[in-house]
């Protein structure tokens, strides 16, 4: 009797987390929808949802603006949170960012070419070339980081993916210093946002993190056992570069299609997943995979929108960029995270 109890409330903790991350969602959801320029009482809000609004305007204010800012809040939440904790797990780097692999960098170079080169100038013009551009970054890095007697390593990856980056950041800034529709667009694609995006913006990106979110999932028992190391994860039947393969091709569909519309939201592929660690922990989960990922997927958009809906209060009737806000947040804890770590190797 006495261990069925203990059993019970060791279940407790999970469910306690599952539910009040929901609740959390929901929350933000809702004040995402009511506050900014303009103020939306909650009754409104759910009238211009489920029912006959009395105001036109706020109808449209809700349907054509902050429905799908919230909803790509929500998409690229998850996909950021998930591409760092598996981003992490791959390289077992706890200070690993899924720019790390060039992605960001890949798709930045791909939209400032697109413009300067082609006259790019809407979003769902040059989405696919971001894409792309994430998708042969990933390619080169994972390339490079094969070659030689050892293989594809964390560190060989963590390497190659600075180096690629450098590169690619330092010929897109030659590009928007010379060409001025390129430097405008970048510029603010670059602070990061969801502010005038549309429903059909989330549509195009939901395919591919639906697609790289199955794939991380999937490779959650595998990272488990990735992360006592390889030649151990190998002794267990994993196919450690496949494993690799499909972690790197998930995260360059989930950073790619995240990046792409909201720019380089940087520190929530860092924090997040260090953030889920903890809350696991104190849920009696450990360090397992299989529930990491869906915390850092449900953790992610819960910072983004928080960072977005502070931006429209901060300076209402305009608005601070959510990559500010959330960059604000991020750098204090890097540095608190390295220097924890340092102090761990003393």
């Amino acid at each position: 009797m006495e261990t069925a109890r203990l059993t019970r409330y060791k279940g407790l903790g999970p469910a306690l987390l599952v539910v009040g991350l929901g609740a959390s969602l929901v929350v933000l959801c809702v004040l995402s929808l009511a506050l900014g320029a303009l103020n939306v009482p909650i009754d409104q809000v759910v009238q211009a949802l489920f029912g006959t609004p009395a105001d036109r305007t706020v109808e449209n204010v809700i349907w054509s603006v902050r429905v799908p800012r919230t909803l790509l809040g929500l998409t690229a939440g998850v996909a950021l949170g998930l591409s760092g904790a598996l981003m992490q797990a791959l390289t077992r780097n706890p200070l690993a960012d899924p720019g790390l692999l060039g992605v960001t960098a890949g798709a930045s170079f791909a939209i400032v070419g697109s413009v300067a080169l082609l006259g790019i100038g809407s979003l769902l013009g040059f989405i696919w070339f971001a894409l792309a551009g994430a998708l042969i970054a990933s390619v080169v890095v994972y390339l490079l980081a094969g070659l030689g007697r050892s293989g594809l390593t964390p560190v060989k990856l963590a390497l190659a993916g600075i180096a690629v980056t450098s590169l690619l950041f330092s010929i897109t800034h030659a590009i928007v210093l010379v060409d001025p529709e390129a430097l405008n667009r970048y510029r603010f694609w670059s602070a990061g946002s969801l502010a005038g995006q549309t429903g059909d913006v989330v549509a195009q990106i939901l395919p591919f993190v639906i697609a790289g979110t199955v794939l991380a999932l999937a490779c959650a028992p595998a990272l488990n056992s990735l992360a006592l190391g390889d030649d151990v994860a190998a002794s267990l039947g994993r196919k450690v570069g496949l494993i690799r393969v499909q972690g790197v091709i998930a995260i360059m569909l989930l950073t790619g299609a995240a990046v792409a519309v909201i720019g380089p939201v940087v520190f929530i592929g860092l924090v997040v997943p260090h953030v889920a660690r903890v809350l696991a922990q104190q849920a009696g989960l450990g360090p397992d995979h299989r529930w990491l990922l869906p915390l850092s997927a449900a953790l992610a958009p819960c910072l983004l929108l928080t960072a977005d809906i502070l931006g429209r209060m901060l300076a209402r009737p305009a608005e601070v960029q959510a990559g500010i806000l959330i960059a604000f947040i991020g750098g204090p804890f890097f540095i608190a995270l390295v220097r924890r770590r340092r102090l761990a190797e003393i």
